[in-house]
């Protein structure tokens, strides 16, 4: 005990004067692996493989700097002033007749735009999502919303994938095994078009089967469909949403088929659903940026919007091809990749001995970056994973990029030869999202 007059004795001194006031909610949040690389991968000496960035330099920019300026010039008053959390009202329905391409038949009443569809997944789990509620997640899926999933403490449950996407029997059993051990099952999170990261599509024959075991178990399905516009073929695929819009919370984005800085999404939601997303969007935001939105609204308007997705379709075609023919030059024996038929990404599993966490260091010092499939998990796995995105550098940027990849993971194998495989190592959670992960 101190001693009248005497100063208290002081514990060991943290490097964060506030660890102890953190909400416990906090502790399963983990900084993305790229992202503390960020500053040495984004170099131009280094090609990144990582990020899912856009290529925006097939946007015609200067009619949509003409057409901005005229934005804020006719209607700068409302443009730049505070609007309301649902959205802009044009926009709205515009967004309804993008999704028509998929045969959604949505109101513009149960529309929510949003500051990407991240916002969405958040504001989507924030009003499902107790601490300790389950939600089912392909294996692998996307980091953005495993991290999302952590924050607000719900478990998340893995079901596998194959060439066509997640498969219904395994979806089953997970389920029932959710239901015998008394977990509460809150909703499927899926990305059934061009999956990030594994880039398969889910296929058709399979869309009603899981929607009916869905509805069968009681459990919502939350539809993330960013990329389903962007098929190398120009195929779109019914929405889950068209399907069951009475189950199906979609999630949609003009990050990927206009421009992500924008940072405009939205969330398609059953009415009584769309009425607390309101709300989250108020606390969280009070509005989303109305200049953003009206810009998007004047682009859909006044530009051939889907002639530019065709453009953007063909540049993501030449450089998956161009990603795939350096694979198949370059990549040890051992290594297997799938061939998207749309998106951004190709998913790599690498030969037994490499870590692709632990390798990355490494790649990065070699003047490459990728994505590590750990992140892409919840619990560990995908240590002999890794993403590779073709979306953003050139072809040719891309076959070197994966020229160096390979080199290093040659060098990786001749260690685990000489040395023994280095074990691969379990996370205490996912990721927070970041751009380099995206």
């Amino acid at each position: 005990m101190t001693a009248p007059g005497q100063p208290a004795k002081q514990g060991p001194r943290s490097l964060d004067p506030h660890l102890r006031r953190y909400a416990a909610r906090t502790a399963g949040m983990t900084a993305s692996e790229i992202r503390a690389l960020f500053a040495v991968a984004s170099r131009p000496e280094v090609v990144s493989l990582a990020g899912g960035m856009p290529h925006l330099a097939a946007l015609p920019l200067e009619s949509l700097s003409a057409e901005i300026g005229q934005l804020v010039a006719s209607e700068g008053l409302v443009a730049l002033q505070y609007g309301s959390a649902h959205g802009v009202p044009t926009l709205r329905e515009q967004i309804c007749d993008v999704m028509a391409l998929e045969g959604i038949n949505g109101h513009p009443d149960d529309v929510v735009v949003t500051v990407g569809s991240q916002m969405g997944l958040d504001m989507v789990t924030r009003i499902f999502c107790d601490p300790g509620d389950v939600v089912i997640a392909e294996g692998p899926s996307y980091v953005g919303a495993l991290g999302s999933f952590t924050a607000y403490q719900a478990q998340v449950v893995h079901v596998a994938m194959d060439a066509d996407g997640l498969v219904p029997s395994l979806l089953r059993e997970a389920l029932e095994a959710c239901k015998r051990n008394g977990q509460r099952v809150k909703f499927l999170y899926t990305i059934p078009n061009f999956h990030n990261p594994a880039g398969v599509t889910l296929a058709v024959s399979r869309r009603a089967e899981i929607l009916e075991i869905c509805r069968t178990y009681g459990v919502l399905v939350v539809e993330d469909n960013p990329y389903g516009l962007l098929g190398f073929d120009g195929q779109t695929y019914p929405a889950l949403r068209s399907m069951d819009p009475d189950n199906v919370v979609y999630l949609g984005s003009f990050s990927k088929t206009f421009a992500a800085g924008l940072r405009v999404g939205w969330v398609l939601a059953p009415h009584a659903v769309r009425e607390k997303l309101v709300l989250a969007a108020e606390s969280a935001t009070l509005c989303p940026p109305t200049l953003n939105q009206m810009i998007v609204s004047r682009y859909l308007s006044t530009q051939d919007w889907k002639g530019q997705i065709k453009t953007y379709r063909e540049a993501y075609r030449e450089r998956r091809d161009a990603a795939i023919s350096a694979l198949e030059q370059h990549m040890p024996q051992g290594s297997t990749w799938n061939i998207p038929d749309g998106g951004f990404y190709v998913w790599v599993t690498v030969p037994e001995g490499i870590d692709t966490k632990a390798m990355l260091p490494r790649a990065v010092t070699a003047r490459v970056a990728y994505a590590s499939g750990t992140g892409f998990y919840a619990d560990g796995f995908g240590s002999r994973q890794l993403r590779i995105s073709y979306c953003y550098p050139t072809p040719e940027r891309i076959r070197e990029g994966v020229r160096r990849l390979a080199n290093v993971m040659e060098e990786e194998m001749q260690l685990a030869a000489t040395f023994g495989a280095t074990p691969g190592r379990q996370l205490s959670g996912p990721q927070t999202p970041s751009p380099d992960t995206a």
